[in-house]
């Protein structure tokens, strides 16, 4: 009988032992870190630079090395727009733009909007479209959308070009006030990013979501001030508006500052600066979520 408890005892101990070595949880450097680090993560996305640069790259010459026209599609589709917009808005609904040339303001806010929708479009499908290559290769994920927002930078850089060539056209020049440029530029990127991630695991776990974008782009030039000014929406709904679309208040700003010379409206623009970035933290950290399961799903 004493034997028989004294053996109980022992396999109790074993077991207490047993589960003594078992970790709670993985080792530190196995656990997956969803906490915001902004320093930790600009510094992957340094590091991987040469990888965005590659991909980017590859985009480009994909996209391009089949056109006959090339690089000139880049300028050709906001071209094709303004002529629209002009046609639709200045001669038909009569849009009031002072004393600038109607193809020049709508030119500025085409430029933003071509920037947003290359980018969310080709961004929502950059996990989709590189499934093969991400789960071989060890790289921060989020390079991925990145490096569609970095091609459809290049796009924009052209259509600056042109916007220089429109200025000439009609014997004006940018304002003193085009400084302000930069930090609407900085809301701009920080945006398009946030949903550029956003949508890029939706795409993956939601295959709808990629039958949607059309209907999204189509919409969202409407919906947006690209064709007329951000005046047209009743002021009451302008900082709720500007704080859904801060692309609204980027233009307008741009607008501003570059041909009526005047400083973007601060309480739309502060607005706007912080959706932009609730909008970025919030992809982010939604992607971070999401992306442990893209192999799984895929």
């Amino acid at each position: 009988m004493g034997g028989q408890r004294a053996q109980v005892d022992d396999e109790r101990e074993s077991q207490a032992e047993t589960r003594s070595r078992i970790p709670d949880g993985p080792p530190p450097e196995l656990v997956f870190k969803r906490r915001l680090r902004p320093v930790q993560v600009a510094h992957e996305l340094w590091a991987a630079r040469e990888l965005v640069r590659a991909l980017a790259e590859r985009d480009l010459r994909a996209r391009y090395k089949q056109a006959v026209l090339g690089f000139a599609w880049a300028v050709l589709t906001p071209l094709a727009l303004c002529a629209i917009f002009t046609l639709v808005f200045q001669r038909a609904v009569k849009i009031d733009t002072g004393a600038v040339a109607y193809p020049l303001f709508a030119y500025v806010g085409l430029i933003v909007w071509q920037f947003f929708s290359n980018t969310m479009n080709q961004g929502a499908l950059s996990l989709a479209n590189n499934l093969s290559l991400l789960n071989k290769v060890y790289c921060p994920r989020e390079v991925f959308p990145l490096a569609t927002m970095l091609v459809a930078t290049v796009d924009m850089l052209i259509g600056i070009g042109v916007l220089a060539v429109l200025f000439l056209a009609f014997w004006t020049a940018p304002a003193a006030t085009f400084l302000w440029v930069l930090p609407l530029l900085v809301i701009q990127f920080a945006f398009t990013y946030g949903i550029a991630l956003i949508l890029s695991v939706a795409v993956v776990y939601l295959r709808d979501v990629r039958h949607l974008l059309p209907i999204i782009t189509q919409m969202g030039v409407f919906a947006t001030p690209v064709a007329y000014p951000l005046a047209r929406i009743p002021q009451r709904l302008q900082e709720i508006y500007v704080g859904v679309n801060p692309l609204g208040a980027v233009i307008e700003g741009y607008r501003k500052a570059l041909l009526y010379g005047q400083a973007p409206d601060l309480t739309l623009t502060s607005i706007a600066a912080v959706s932009s970035a609730v909008f970025l933290v919030g992809g982010y950290l939604l992607f971070k979520k999401l992306e442990t399961g893209i192999a799984d799903v895929a």
